[in-house]
């Protein structure tokens, strides 16, 4: 850090399991990818190229290089998994994730219905080469589960070998373990957490809104994902106290100006 300043909360270090930030890049460039972890890096435990953005990226091999060169983990986006599922082709996913060297997964079934013990046997399949995230919740908004089912899958996901399992809410933030206007479903959150231990949950969190009430509900290292790559270092800030959102999170007790 460039300054020192007291009263500032414990953050977890690289390679850590909580007060993890997981990215979402939808495209960026070689030019662009260089360039963003050249100040964000250190903030970054895992990307995920979005959807299917790992079909149609040029220079594939070399963008996940670059990352991987620089310590970050980096996975296609569930619906690829999907895409592949739908057409018969898992065995054909699995290689290119051996082709592509590809440490972490993502299983889900936000697209498409697939029996949860299928789910739960392609995790069991892919644990055995890989490191796994699943993602529990649908991208359709009118598909709302109850509490008792989210703790539910999370819960069978993560004893088929996730490492996370990921609360869905989709790039835009409006589905999942949120309303279609963005606001959390708090009583949901809640609820998930009387069951599942937080540091096993990943909160997809693209609004600045959603991180703040996950900041204050579970502190700065929570596990947040779908940040924009714009918003790892203001995220951070709010993560650290500096950002007028969590200004006042970790001053308890600090000889604090008039």
């Amino acid at each position: 850090m460039n300054f020192a300043l007291k009263n500032l909360p414990e953050r977890t270090q690289k390679p850590r399991k909580n007060g993890v930030t997981m990215v979402m890049d939808k495209g960026m460039g070689l030019n662009s990818v260089s360039d963003f972890l050249s100040v964000a890096a250190p903030y970054i435990d895992f990307v995920k190229l979005g959807f299917g953005t790992s079909f149609v990226t040029p220079q594939l091999k070399e963008k996940i290089a670059l990352y991987q060169d620089a310590g970050v983990p980096v996975y296609f986006g569930g619906t690829l998994f999907e895409a592949f599922l739908i057409r018969n082709q898992f065995d054909d996913y699995l290689q290119i994730i051996k082709d592509y060297n590809l440490t972490y997964v993502e299983v889900s079934d936000g697209s498409i219905t697939i029996p949860h013990i299928e789910k739960c046997g392609y995790i069991e399949k892919l644990a055995k080469h890989t490191n796994v995230l699943s993602e529990v919740g649908s991208k359709d908004a009118t598909n709302i589960m109850p509490p008792y089912k989210w703790i539910e899958l999370m819960h069978s996901e993560l004893e088929a070998g996730s490492q996370y399992v990921i609360a869905e809410a989709r790039e835009a933030g409006n589905v999942g373990i949120y309303r279609d206007s963005g606001e959390v479903r708090q009583g949901l959150v809640q609820e998930i957490l009387t069951k599942i231990p937080s540091e096993n949950i990943i909160w997809e969190a693209p609004q600045k809104s959603q991180q703040v009430y996950f900041l204050q509900l579970l502190g700065a290292n929570v596990n947040l994902g779908n940040l924009a790559p714009a918003e790892v270092l203001p995220l951070e800030c709010m993560r650290y106290g500096l950002r007028g959102d969590t200004f006042h999170m970790f001053l308890e007790g600090a000889a604090t100006h008039p």
